[in-house]
């Protein structure tokens, strides 16, 4: 089932679909659903359910946050304990005696593991994406990044990340770089604040944004910060043209898909000194030059009676389109569509008799 234009990314309550799920997926809005530890039980309901919603639609993305450390959605029945990604800045570090560079060499190998493991457990449950990695630098002052961070230093988070993509790659899962222009440098968390940075564009530029730059043709998404840079522009990065368009399009020549941050946290929808609403906010990212918006844990809410987020946002950006407030973009469609898998998955039974799945889960243990 295609639609010209699908940009919105919204959740679901519990561990099956409910018919009101069914009829928000059906949405011609809808393009792809995120998945969170209140939906997961074991592998076999994961699986189920991701079963259940290609019955749906095929062309529904399924994603998940799933980065290993802190920020890993399912940890059970199976599923890999990841490390937090500091651990691999770590190992880059530690050089064996007389032997330089083999810290570095030795980490690389062990992001490559991560990143196939991540991603061949997810699509063997039926997940599509995962939005991963994280490229802040360890300014060592965030509470939100912490030790989600590869390391304070462009070049070795840039070279880590490569290595991780590439086992992601390997999985057939595309990559997200997050949380573009950087969030590591300021202290407030934006899921409740609305953190602020000072730093001039310039300054900007020569640190947190290098990863961008020099992924440019490696990133398949880029996730922007709820963040304000108030040098730059007075809205936060996710709703700003310059960031968007002058910056990461035409400065960084960024091909891949815009996905915004999520639009319920706090700093989403306080824009411009006023509080906007989550449709209002969909349409600031989306004409700011986001691909996709996503909308998180309001299904919660419309479950019990005191919601309906999800479908005030579907509603409001239909009647939007219809009467010209924003358009369709098919470059935005297929730059979403560029996001699934390419290869089939391997079924569980089959991932864990595997040679690769064995190589890497014998590299993962370098980190022990």
């Amino acid at each position: 089932m295609n639609h010209q234009y699908s940009p919105l990314i919204l959740d679901i309550a519990g561990q099956a679909l409910t018919a009101v799920d069914r009829r928000r997926l059906m949405h011609p809005m809808t393009g792809g659903l995120i998945l969170f530890t209140r939906n997961w039980k074991d592998r076999q309901q994961l699986t189920d359910l991701c079963a259940s919603i290609k019955e749906v639609r095929k062309d529904i993305l399924i994603c998940v946050d799933h980065e290993g450390g802190r920020v890993q959605r399912f940890k059970t029945d199976g599923f890999t304990h990841l490390p937090p990604m500091r651990a691999l800045g770590h190992l880059w570090m530690t050089d064996e005696k007389n032997k330089p560079a083999s810290g570095a060499m030795k980490a690389t190998q062990v992001a490559t593991a991560c990143g196939y493991i991540l991603g061949s457990e997810l699509r063997a449950c039926g997940v599509d994406f995962s939005f991963t990695p994280v490229l802040d630098l360890d300014h060592g002052d965030s509470s939100v990044v912490g030790d989600r961070s590869f390391h304070r230093d462009a070049r070795v988070v840039v070279l880590l990340v490569k290595s991780l993509m590439q086992g992601l790659l390997q999985s057939g899962v595309s990559n997200c770089g997050k949380h573009f222009p950087g969030h590591g440098f300021v202290k407030a968390d934006s899921h409740i604040d609305l953190p602020v940075d000072d730093r001039s564009l310039q300054s900007i530029l020569i640190d947190c944004a290098l990863p961008y730059q020099w992924l440019n043709n490696s990133l398949m998404s880029v996730m922007p910060a709820h963040v304000i840079y108030s040098k730059v522009d007075n809205k936060p990065a996710g709703f700003s043209n310059q960031w968007l368009q002058e910056i990461l399009r035409q400065k960084f020549d960024f091909q891949g898909a815009i996905i915004s941050d999520d639009l319920s946290m706090a700093a989403a929808r306080f824009i411009d000194g006023q509080q906007l609403t989550y449709t209002q906010a969909a349409l600031v990212a989306i004409q700011a030059g986001c691909d996709l918006v996503l909308l998180c844990n309001q299904s919660l809410a419309s479950s019990q009676g005191g919601g309906g987020a999800i479908d005030d946002v579907l509603d409001g950006l239909t009647q939007a389109q219809q009467t010209g407030q924003w358009l369709g973009r098919s470059s935005a469609e297929r730059r979403r569509l560029s996001l699934f898998p390419a290869s089939p998955a391997l079924g569980w039974d089959a991932l864990m008799a595997s040679d690769r799945y064995r190589q890497a889960q014998n590299l993962l243990s370098l980190l022990v």
